[in-house]
């Protein structure tokens, strides 16, 4: 199943009526999971984390798309409410009425676990009366409260519940403690979105989780307003498909991803001529991951090119000895106009080696 931005330009061709007439009458194997979706009021940007014990989850439950919205879809899983849901919401249509639309046309909504959030940070989830216990969920609470809507003649199937900002849900849990400590971490953590929804995850865990324990776990964050470049909204994009420890994997990844971002960052900078705006990225990225071959040598790179060769030695040198491979990268670049053509400097950089 590919990602949700992957298929952005196919989306607005995908009618949610002719997927939904795709749905099998008899459900598939349940993907128990916890999982996140929710909106930054500050930032705008959107995102869905998730952890389970099946491989791959993020495959399939996770579904995000800048300035739209984003989705979970769990329990007995549909993947097409991702791609469905956020067509509707693209189109302008709410979370819930995104959501009650999909659910009403689906047979099998009784063993689904499906929660939306959309670019105004409404919040919708439904737990399927059907789904295997431990299962339920908790909105973010607005100026109004949480509501909650049913659909017309499938009260017995379940309800959808209605909030701000963000959803939690999950289902097969050890215990139904779950759902509120994710809640609760949520509100009560600092820091970006990344940060908070991983802050979730871990909390779901501590107390319990799946009940048949842990496999793999993925995280998507977009920006609030697309670039119109789908590959420039995705601020994270991270999965863990089979690790033993999946969340604190995940959480390395993100570190290391804060800092390609700042390198990027910098990147940017270089080409606005910003010197200074570059070097503190580049700084930023090796305090997040220490010894980084990668970051130190193009850091060293920007340095020569900025004229500081002589701050870019140690870092070189550095580079050198983790791995030898990066003294002919180095002869090569400047046939690619990365570094000056000048043999004297070359020999002079490469010699840090030694």
């Amino acid at each position: 199943m590919k990602r949700v931005l992957l298929l952005a330009a196919g989306l607005a061709l995908l009618s949610a009526d002719a997927v939904a007439q795709q749905w099998p009458e008899t459900p598939r194997r349940p993907v128990a999971t916890y999982s996140i979706v929710a909106r930054d009021p500050q930032t705008g940007q959107l995102g869905v984390a998730v952890q389970s014990h099946w491989f791959c989850v993020g495959c399939i439950v996770a579904w995000a798309e800048a300035g739209v919205g984003a989705v979970a879809t769990q329990s007995f899983v549909e993947p097409s409410y991702g791609p469905n849901g956020l067509a509707l919401m693209q189109k302008g249509m709410s979370a819930p009425d995104a959501l009650v639309n999909l659910l009403a046309k689906d047979k099998g909504r009784a063993v689904r676990q499906v929660a939306f959030v959309d670019a105004n940070g409404t919040a919708a989830v439904w737990t399927g009366a059907k789904d295997i216990e431990a299962a339920g969920n908790a909105v973010g609470k607005g100026a109004d409260g949480t509501t909650s809507r049913q659909i017309p003649d499938t009260a017995q199937d379940g309800v959808v519940h209605v909030g701000k900002h963000y959803s939690v849900q999950a289902n097969m849990m050890l215990n139904d403690r779950v759902w509120p400590a994710m809640a609760k971490a949520f509100e009560e953590s600092k820091g970006d979105l990344a940060e908070r929804m991983l802050a979730a995850l871990e909390a779901a865990q501590a107390v319990g989780g799946d009940i048949r324990g842990k496999q793999s776990a993925a995280l998507i964050v977009v920006s609030g307003k697309p670039a119109g470049r789908p590959w420039a909204d995705r601020v994270f994009d991270l999965r863990v498909d089979d690790n033993p420890e999946p969340l604190k994997e995940l959480r390395r990844l993100v570190t290391l991803n804060r800092a390609y971002n700042h390198m990027n960052a910098g990147d940017v900078a270089v080409e606005h001529k910003d010197n200074e705006g570059a070097l503190r990225e580049y700084a930023s990225a090796e305090k997040l991951v220490p010894n980084h071959p990668e970051m130190m040598y193009w850091h060293a790179v920007a340095l020569v090119n900025m004229g500081r060769v002589d701050d870019s030695l140690p870092l070189f040198r550095r580079v050198f000895q983790i791995d030898r491979n990066w003294v002919e990268l180095t002869r090569r670049l400047p046939k690619s106009d990365l570094l000056p053509k000048d043999p004297k400097l070359i020999e002079r950089i490469t010699a840090e080696a030694k």
